[in-house]
């Protein structure tokens, strides 16, 4: 297990924060344009309101269940020894283009302002009925930004087209960021052990939410049962033996649908506030606050008449516990700051310090989203275009990480992979 400040800093981390994709910068320019007759000055979501009744808050509750240690070790037996996040990245096989091999479709996913300085895209041929979700590194997991060795980025995605029992399914690419002018990766299955440990099962999800705490993953969930958080181990990666579409034991060995590497989950977090209890969306770390805390925002349709609401919960600082929420001995984890927004249709959340920063999806009849940075005095946001509008962002980004020690925000929005200065976008918001 890694713990924080006990490695130094790799130095191929200093090129990447060194790294300036002039080109990405020049094409987004070109490419992001937005005419007069495409955008209207929009109105900004005001300042956040506080929920501190309990009957706000008690609806964000959570209940913690936890993969008994006796399964984890039964699935380990069967299938072999776990792996960590670095025996994953050697066996990376995998390329994202750089800006200037991105299409200029997906260019266009890229801000107008503030504007991006590293931008990659994924190959079209291996995400090809796969859908985009969250993106998290190894920013929020560690002081230093690296992860042993290794300056990582993990992103998220669902399947989204096939056979209706395959729809859903989630994976992970592992990115070893470490040389930006070549991102390497390679995919890990995201599962659930069952039948005690004996076998396990895909998780069906999209992956719209992804926080890297220490050695966990937590991953948001939209399953039936009420489940809203998987938990993941990074030491606990596991390899497959056996190739095709199957998933779990088959004769022979284990299958991770065609992936090499699988990931069962070591815990889970259940929705507890009942009938008005909201499913977390998106989620990111904030390590700017003692201890560390999940902050989380709901889904709310675009054209809502009700606002989302916004929320922390504390990570747990005792030994033993690394990258779990911080419960009672009841396993419930309650809220420790929670706010609404009259913003709708949020995609992404960030939170550091007293700002909180919102993305919203681009509307049906304009191409880019908008980026809000708001707290409980008012919000700010970038202006483009002679008519002042905010409708500057990208797309459509469903999650943002931030990374203190690079001081960079990296999402990702359809095929689209990118980063920017948390600075850039204060600077940008007016």
């Amino acid at each position: 297990m890694k713990h924080r400040g006990r490695h130094r800093r790799h130095r191929r981390g200093r090129a990447l924060r060194a790294f300036l994709t002039g080109t990405a910068l020049a094409l987004t320019a070109a490419a992001t344009m937005i005419s007069a007759s495409q955008a209207t000055v929009t109105d900004g979501p005001g300042a956040l309101e506080p929920l501190t009744a309990s009957t706000d808050t008690e609806a964000l509750r959570l209940t913690e269940n936890l993969v008994p240690q006796a399964s984890l070790d039964r699935l380990a037996a069967e299938m072999g020894p776990p792996v960590g996040v670095g025996a994953v990245l050697d066996d990376a096989d995998r390329t994202l283009r750089d800006a200037a091999g991105c299409t200029d479709a997906e260019r266009r996913a890229l801000p107008v302002s503030p504007s991006a300085t590293h931008a990659y895209c994924w190959d079209a041929e291996d995400t090809r009925g796969w859908q985009p979700g969250a993106v998290t590194t190894s920013g929020e997991a560690d002081d230093d930004g690296l992860w042993g060795a290794h300056r990582v980025i993990l992103s998220g995605w669902s399947r989204s087209a096939g056979p209706s029992t395959d729809r859903g399914l989630a994976r992970v690419a592992f990115v070893d960021a470490g040389e930006p002018d070549r991102l390497a990766y390679t995919w890990a299955l995201l599962a659930v052990p069952v039948e005690g440990g004996r076998d396990y099962r895909g998780l069906v999800s999209h992956v719209s939410g992804m926080a890297w705490s220490e050695d966990k993953l937590l991953v948001t969930a939209d399953e039936e049962d009420g489940t809203a958080l998987y938990v993941y181990d990074l030491n606990r990666v596991q390899r497959a033996t056996v190739g095709g579409a199957a998933i779990g034991r088959v004769p022979g060995g284990w299958s991770a649908y065609g992936h090499r590497y699988v990931l069962p989950a070591v815990a889970s977090y259940r929705l507890d506030g009942g009938a008005d209890a909201p499913r977390p969306t998106t989620v990111s770390l904030d390590r700017s606050t003692s201890p560390d805390t999940l902050v989380a925002g709901e889904w709310t349709l675009d054209d809502s008449d009700r606002g989302a609401r916004l929320w922390r919960y504390a990570l747990d600082p005792a030994p033993g516990r690394t990258g779990l929420l911080a419960s009672d001995a009841a396993g419930r984890v309650r809220v420790t700051e929670a706010y609404r927004t009259k913003a709708t249709g949020v995609r992404g959340v960030l939170a550091h310090g007293s700002a909180w920063y919102l993305t919203r999806a681009a509307a049906a009849d304009r191409r880019h989203g908008t980026l809000w940075r708001q707290d409980t005095d008012g919000a700010r946001g970038a202006t483009c275009g002679a008519d002042g509008s905010h409708t500057c962002w990208s797309t459509r980004t469903e999650s943002l990480s931030y990374s203190a020690q690079t001081g960079e925000v990296w999402t990702q929005s359809g095929r689209v992979l990118f980063a920017l200065p948390l600075a850039s976008v204060d600077r940008s918001a007016k």
